[in-house]
Formats: C-alpha cells, structure tokens, sequence
C-alpha cells in the first residue's frame, strides 16, 4: 500500500513494488506478458531515474535505431527470451506499443499499423517456433510491399541444435521473402558494436529501398536476461540513404549545408575500369576543394591530378602531420582500395561524416565510419555538387600536396620491386596493364604511371586464381599492348591461361619467381625462427621455371638473373613484335628483403636512427635483419 505518501513518492513505491513482482515473475513465469501488458501508454519521462533498460549491448542499439528509424508501432508478443527487448521498448516514451498473444494475429496486426499511413512497424517474439507463426504475415508484406520489421530474439548460436528449449536455426528462415535479414552479434568489443550497428542501420535502410517491404533483425541473447541496469540509451550512428539528389526522394538542403561548413575534405576513388573525362568548367569547380586519393587501380576518374603515393606519404610521416591530414568529410566511390595503410589510418582517426556515392546504394562501410549512402552515378553526383560548392579555399588540399610532393620514387637493387619499377617507367602509351593480387599490385604503387596506360587488376575478392587468365581475356579484345606482371604462385596456379588459342601477340608477361611466396617468407617474422613454416606457408622451393611451357604455347621466352639483364630485355619486352612474350625474373629471399628495407630508408627521412631500426624488425622480422646483415658485409 501506498496510502498517505506525496503523489511522486507513492509512484516511486508502486513502481518498486512492481519491479519486485515482476523479479518474483521471472523466476516462476516463462513469460513476461507483465511487460506488454502495462506498456500501452507509458507515463514516464527520463527525469524517472528508476527507469532502466536491458544491459545487453545488441538490445540497445536496436532500440536506440528503432527510434532514429521512426520505426514507433510496435506489436509484441509474450516470451521470456525476448523480454529484455519489450521492457527496453515499451519503458521508452517513443514507441506506441500492443501486446497480442498470437503470433500470427500479432504480424497481420502489425501489418495493418503500418498500412494506415504507410509508416513501418514491427512485431516482436520470443525463441523458437514462435518466430514461424509470422511466416504468412511477413509473406504478405513482401508481395504487397509493406514495411514490416520482425524482431526475433534467439539463444546464442552456440546452443542450436544442441536439444536446448526453443530453439532452431533462426536466422534466415524467412528466406528470399524478406528484402535483409541480419543476425546480430552479441556485443563484447568495439568492433562488435560497430558491426551490430551497421547491420541494424543496413536492415532499416532495406524498408523502404526500391519499394517497401520486410526485414528480419534476429536478436541473440544470452543469459541472465533480467538485468536492466542501463539509464540511457546509447548515442548511435545512424546511416542515411539519398536515393540521387531529387527532392522527391529526400530534402538534401542540409547535406549541402554540411558539405560547404566543412573545412578538412577528402574524396578517395577506389576501382574502376573506365576512364572518365571531366569537362573543364566541372574541374575547375571541383578539385582545389578536396584532397583528392587514388591509386593506379581508380584509373583516370578524377577531375585533375590525384595524391596517388599517399601509402609512402602515411608510412614515413611522424603522428604531428598526420593529425594534420586527417579529414572531416570523407567521400568515396568507386571499388576496392588496395592500401591497408590508409584504411588503418582512416580507422584510427575517423572523420567526422563518410558518404559513399554509388548506383547500388549498397552500405559500404571500409573505414568504420560510414553516415551517408547516395545512390548516383558518382560523376552525376560531382557534376550536380560542382555548382553548389561555396567559392572559397581551404588549406587542406594544400597540406596533403605538399606532405606528398617530394617524396622521391624509390631506386631499388636487383629485385621484385625494382623489376616492376623498371617496367613501369618504360611502359609504351597507350597500354593496359593488368597487376596480379598481392605484391605485384602494391609495389606498382610505388611508381608514377604514364598516362593513358589502363590498369586492370581482379580485385573484387583478391584471391589468386583467374588473374592471368582475366588478363588474356582482355587483350583478345584491345589493340594495345597488354602487359601482365605477376608473381610465381598465381602464374604457375593459372598456367593454362598461356594455352588458350586467342592470345594475340599483343601480350607481355613479367612473371617474377622467386622460389615460393618470398612475401610469406619475410612476414613470419620471429616465429619463422623457432618453427619451419616454410613449406608450408608459401611453396617454398617450388624450383619450376615457365620456360618450356611458355615456348611449347607459341611465346618468345626471356629468363633474367640480374638488374643488368632486365635492363637490357626491357626495350625488346615493351616493344611490338610478332609474338607474345614472356619475361620471367629470378630473384632470391635476399634480394627482396634488402629491397624492402631501402624502400623504408628512403621513405622515412623525417623518422630517428632508433625508430628506424624498429621499423625495419616490423617489415623484415629479425629473420630478415640477420638476412640483411649478411647482404650488406658482401
């Protein structure tokens, strides 16, 4: 009883009395229908600071999203394991909440609260069969394209199968009839927060994408379940779609006015094989404001002259410039970026908003930070913002041109590295030239291109198989020289590519054998020295040559031991001839390994003689600094 105290204390009592009730529930009652039943309509605020939520970090977020969403009908269903989801919601004076027993009813319910003023809404169960009950509702949102969220709690994946009550394989059980399903993670870690986050963001992006329909966020949880100990709900990242920039879609005044406030603005273009040609009047508008990034990957798609050596620029600069260089609008487009350097420095400092322009609309979140999706043609997009830039200048363009102007091209000894450099500063133009995956394609980099020389190179997975094949391919139908540089590994795994009976003699093929996976060999590390890996890890030995098979497929064959002997193969290899050819490269562990560390020296003037020597043990290992030492005394 609550007779004789103030109103406000009488509530709290009455609500403390409840929470103990409802404690005795839990440990009685498999359900807690107490929940829904007194949500109806919440008659609290946050001032209440008896209120509480679910501790599960998972929970939080979907319900902080729901509201960021606008998702506010939400029907739920009895259940223990979905109960830290319900006392969540309906203790958060944002949603509009309906218990209903069934589960059928309860979807077909939801179905009709979104149908009146075609706002989404969602409907929550517990574990087990209860989420199959919702199959009919969910299919005939997907064919009268309603936007539906089910929320399904789960046990952890751990106990599926495992004869543990109500339980079966969830996720995905609604198959092609939902336009996403996600499967959240229980969250320990950063990184499991922020891929919680992106999939609810990528599963409420989907209600309305290309017409509406439904989508499935299955909640795992683990015990306990009753602990609601958290006052707030966190502060979220929310994901926005633009579809184009058409104010039938969305009011994009505000996009435009955050990019004009911004003074630090970045565009990366990753993959494309195309080349784009601005008209003058675009470039002129366009490129003194960003520090415009890309690699020979991107190929001609940027209205001037990119930053394209910003690895050596992020590897050799002290932490002070970096800070300097770090954006607050970053825009990409584009594909894959090769560069693990500037994806771990755009993790490390995140800029303030990421939009990614593409005509999938897809979520892409490569650096973390992800606020923005616009689907568009991404020359549309520069095109239309050209016109809207405020005319003024900002030093930050500035800054990564005169970070990256003066770094010297590196000059390597026999190797690798310096084999590639020597191709590619004698490359004919026009040309195509197609990079195999792993070293080939980074120390390419390394290098300025010539112009007109296209660049190919199959990094949509960046697996092994196919490159030299994909490149024959392409060379059927061009009239330019193509040249293939690649490494033993993937040449010798597609080996049969040299057979086909299309090539032309417009092929060139620097293949660079060194025995086995050298960059395997080096990357061990100390480990390497207490334990022999290396058959293992990187075909170490293979002693083949592609010196018969080359010739018995109709190539002339060209087999160099030494800097001097490419040097002098370089000019007949680049020029037209009436046969394809084939330049395969010897070198050893040694030569790669003192290569590797003249390109450190040459590209970390700015760091100290102690730090030098740290960062040459990080590349090589001590492996590689005994290697080094005995290259060096000869």
């Amino acid at each position: 009883s609550t007779q004789g105290y103030s109103s406000a204390a009488s509530d709290v009592y009455k609500r403390q009395g409840e929470a103990f009730f409802i404690k005795i529930m839990n440990v009685f009652c498999p359900t807690d229908v107490i929940f829904a039943e007194k949500a109806i309509e919440p008659s609290h605020d946050k001032a209440n600071k008896y209120i509480m939520y679910s501790d599960k970090k998972n929970i939080l977020q979907l319900v902080a999203l729901l509201i960021e969403h606008n998702v506010k009908k939400i029907v739920l269903c009895p259940g223990s394991r979905n109960s830290p989801i319900v006392h969540t919601i309906t203790n958060h004076p944002f949603f509009s909440c309906y218990p209903v027993t069934d589960e059928r009813s309860a979807a077909f319910f939801a179905i009709g609260l979104a149908l009146h003023g075609g706002s989404p809404a969602a409907v929550c169960c517990t574990s087990g069969s209860a989420l199959l009950n919702i199959h009919p509702a969910v299919s005939e949102a997907f064919y009268q394209q309603v936007p539906l969220v089910v929320i399904s709690a789960d046990r952890p994946g751990a106990w599926i199968g495992q004869m543990d009550g109500q339980t079966f394989p969830q996720p995905g059980v609604f198959g092609s009839q939902v336009k996403k399903s996600v499967n959240l993670p229980e969250i320990h870690t950063d990184e499991d927060e922020w891929y919680c986050n992106r999939l609810i963001n990528e599963a409420l992006l989907e209600l309305n994408h290309h017409g509406k329909g439904p989508v499935h966020i299955n909640v795992p949880i683990s015990e306990p379940l009753f602990r609601f100990t958290t006052e707030e709900l966190p502060k979220v990242r929310v994901i926005t779609r633009y579809q184009g920039l058409n104010i039938y879609d969305r009011e994009y005044t505000g996009l435009i006015e955050r990019l004009n406030n911004y003074n630090r603005r970045m565009i990366v273009a990753g993959q494309m094989n195309l080349i784009y040609l601005f008209e003058k009047k675009y470039s002129k508008l366009l490129y003194k404001h960003f520090a415009w990034l890309t690699e020979h990957t991107g190929n001609k798609t940027i209205p001037g002259i990119p930053v394209k050596n910003f690895d050596a620029a992020l590897y050799a600069l002290p932490e002070e410039k970096l800070e300097k260089m770090v954006p607050d609008l970053l825009i990409t487009y584009g594909g894959h970026i090769v560069s693990k350097r500037l994806k771990q420095f755009l993790r490390k400092h995140p800029p303030r908003e990421h939009w990614h322009v593409s005509l999938s609309g897809e979520v892409t979140d490569l650096y973390g930070s992800l606020t923005t999706v616009i689907e568009m043609d991404p020359f549309e997009f520069l095109e239309k913002i050209a016109y809207l830039l405020e005319n003024r200048t900002t030093e930050f363009p500035r800054i990564w041109e005169n970070n990256t102007r003066d770094l010297p091209q590196p000059e390597f000894s026999y190797s690798e590295m310096a084999a590639i450099g020597t191709l590619i500063k004698s490359l004919p133009t026009p040309a195509a030239l197609h990079l195999g995956n792993s070293s080939a394609v980074r120390y390419a980099q390394l290098y300025t291109l010539p112009e007109d020389v296209e660049v190919c190179c199959n990094r949509g997975t960046s697996g092994i198989e196919g490159s030299l094949s994909t490149a024959i391919g392409y060379s059927v139908c061009s009239d330019k020289l193509n040249f293939v540089v690649i490494g033993d590994l993937i040449f010798f795994y597609d080996m049969n590519a040299l057979g086909i009976r299309h090539i032309k003699n417009n092929v060139r093929v620097l293949l660079i054998n060194n025995g086995g996976g050298a960059e395997f060999k080096i990357m061990t590390r100390n480990w390497a020295e207490k334990v022999s890996v290396d058959n293992f890890i990187s075909a170490n030995g293979h002693n083949g040559s592609a010196k018969g098979w080359a010739e018995n497929c109709g190539f002339t064959y060209i087999g160099v031991n030494t800097k001097e002997e490419v040097n002098n193969a370089i000019e007949g290899f680049t020029s037209v001839s009436d046969k394809p050819i084939l330049m395969e490269v010897f070198t050893k562990e040694e030569d790669e390994v003192l290569a590797m560390v003249t390109f450190v020296r040459t590209n970390a003037i700015t760091t100290a003689g102690g730090k030098l020597r740290q960062i040459v043990g990080n590349v090589v290992g001590n492996k590689g600094i005994e290697i080094l030492k005995k290259v060096i005394k000869r």
